[in-house]
């Protein structure tokens, strides 16, 4: 009976993040023929080939696709059990790991991790960026405790609750043919540059939500990775851009810059926080949620 446990999954992974047996070797600490040697153990006690070999390098075979993708989804968990045992034994309270699915969204956290720190000293915080647009595979597979969303995926196993509201807007200069118009129709951005974040458009609700639906594209799409920067293209009159009302707010106090509505109705969104059903009952986790929710009004400025 072949018995497949942690360390085979350890190779497995090291191999495929490392490109070949000599540098998954030394990430692991193996010499290459101890690796070779439980690499052919292995693969004769499953009776089947992990890997192709192609030159010095390795390409995983179909059997070892899916193990390598078994790899991905049980080790953060080894990590993350051995992690919390650890914790427990040294008498800490825990540690909460917060995954940011949206650009703007770590400006808002910002907002809510400073009293956090202050309320729960004994709690460990880390803010992965990594995960932005892919943390609901982040969070099924223990790399995070926490998502920050603006899109939740409602799915078995997963919570969101909803915390934060606000308005999606165009951001236009002071000079701009479009900073006094009541709002904005999607024919009125063909003409334009429209700047967003560096994501897929399916994801932007500037697409989804407005301008696909009318069958309007802008005349020209800028991607560009930081808020600041893209605001600063916003006021010296290089584009445009969808942002929330309250992230547009608080750079107008230094920049020359006006929000305008998109359509009549505007764009009305919501932050959501993600957890995992079984975390529910984790008062720290609770804390953060309910503390999310108490510093709404101080989080989002006065509409003006």
């Amino acid at each position: 009976m072949t018995h497949l446990d942690r360390s085979h999954l350890a190779i497995i992974r090291a191999v495929d993040q490392h490109g070949s047996l000599t540098a998954a070797a030394e990430h692991l600490h193996l010499t290459q023929s101890a690796l070779s040697h439980a690499v052919r153990k292995l693969e004769a006690q499953l009776g089947v080939a992990i890997w192709y070999r192609e030159g010095r390098s390795l390409r995983p075979t179909q059997a070892g696709e899916y193990l390598l993708a078994v790899a991905h989804r049980l080790l953060p968990q080894f990590a993350h059990a051995e992690a919390r045992l650890r914790q427990f034994a040294q008498g800490e309270r825990g540690a909460l790991r917060i995954g940011i699915e949206c650009h703007p969204c770590y400006q808002w956290l910002l907002k809510v991790v400073a009293p956090y720190l202050d309320a729960w000293p004994d709690v460990d915080v880390d803010v992965k960026q990594e995960f932005q647009f892919g943390g609901i595979g982040a969070l099924f597979g223990h790399e995070i405790d926490l998502l920050v969303t603006p899109d939740p995926l409602y799915t078995r196993g997963l919570r969101f609750e909803p915390v934060f509201d606000y308005e999606q807007v165009l951001v236009v200069g002071k000079g701009h043919r479009l900073c006094h118009v009541p709002f904005v129709e999607p024919a009125q951005l063909a003409e334009e540059t429209l700047i967003t974040y560096p994501v897929a458009i399916d994801r932007l609700d500037i697409y989804t939500r407005f301008l696909l639906p009318a069958g309007i594209r802008p005349k020209r799409h800028k991607p560009i990775e930081t808020t600041d920067i893209m605001l600063q293209m916003v006021a010296g009159g290089r584009g445009v851009a969808a942002l929330p009302r309250w992230l547009v707010e608080e750079h107008a106090q230094r920049l020359d810059l006006t929000s305008v509505p998109l359509g009549a109705q505007g764009i009305a969104k919501q932050i959501f926080l993600g957890i995992r059903q079984a975390d529910v009952d984790i008062d720290y986790l609770r804390a953060f949620i309910a503390l999310a929710r108490t510093l709404r009004d101080r989080a989002e400025p006065p509409t003006a």
